[in-house]
């Protein structure tokens, strides 16, 4: 029995370990409801929390898809804003000395048109002209998942995602942000996720660095195919 047993883990190491990035990434893509719906979404509206520094703030992100996205956090009475519109990016933040509309350009502007897509980066990486690698098996957290490395061909940025072996969905992603001046490596988890319209997000996120949590977002609610002002993406 023993050796039967251990013959059919064995059977289902191999051919977990025979399957390649693409064929990983399509059953992703399937599983949170294919390539093709999202592209289908006009719009979205997401609405949510985001807490850092032991302080919660609303949060909503407006998306045109493919065309435009505007995120808008209040804090203590002011907005943060980050907005993106058809290869043009701006932000507002007066905690980072950005008190009017600021433009974005280089790899944050390049951040700011991919989050303009419902579609992630990954599903979506033919089209983009980003490559990817598969990079074997890994554990996260007790969840054994795929590990792959995708390389944009905008910016050669890297971001590793890890895909949860048995469900397909992302559950990690690592990439580096340059942090006042430096090069910092952000590890983000990906949890709770939920349909809408037959689509699944993932409802909360957080980013930690050296293994440190320094900021959660939580999203309460996805709204698809909503009225969006256009002129709000102006700067």
């Amino acid at each position: 029995m023993k050796k039967i047993l251990f013959s059919l883990f064995s059977l289902v190491t191999i051919a977990a370990q025979a399957q390649t990035a693409d064929e990983i990434i399509q059953k992703y893509t399937d599983n949170i409801g294919g390539l093709d719906n999202f592209k289908k979404v006009t719009t979205a509206k997401i609405s949510g929390i985001f807490s850092g520094q032991g302080m919660d703030f609303p949060l909503t992100t407006q998306i045109i898809n493919g065309k435009a996205m505007r995120t808008d956090v209040e804090v203590m009475g002011q907005a943060i804003v980050n907005c993106y519109k058809d290869g043009k990016g701006w932000k507002i933040n007066p905690f980072a000395g950005a008190e009017t509309a600021t433009d974005v350009t280089g790899a944050e502007l390049n951040d700011f048109k991919d989050q303009s897509s419902l579609a992630t980066p990954l599903m979506d990486y033919k089209s983009r002209g980003n490559k990817i690698e598969l990079l074997g098996q890994e554990d996260v957290e007790g969840v054994k998942t795929f590990k792959i490395k995708m390389t944009t061909a905008a910016d050669s940025k890297v971001t590793t995602y890890f895909v949860d072996a048995s469900t397909y969905l992302i559950i990690k992603t690592v990439s580096s942000r340059d942090i006042q001046g430096q090069a910092t490596e952000i590890a983000s988890f990906f949890s709770d996720y939920k349909t809408y319209g037959g689509l699944k997000f993932a409802m909360s996120r957080v980013s930690k660095i050296a293994g440190e949590t320094f900021q959660t977002v939580t999203f309460n609610n996805v709204e698809l195919n909503v009225a969006i002002d256009e002129k709000i993406f102006d700067k």
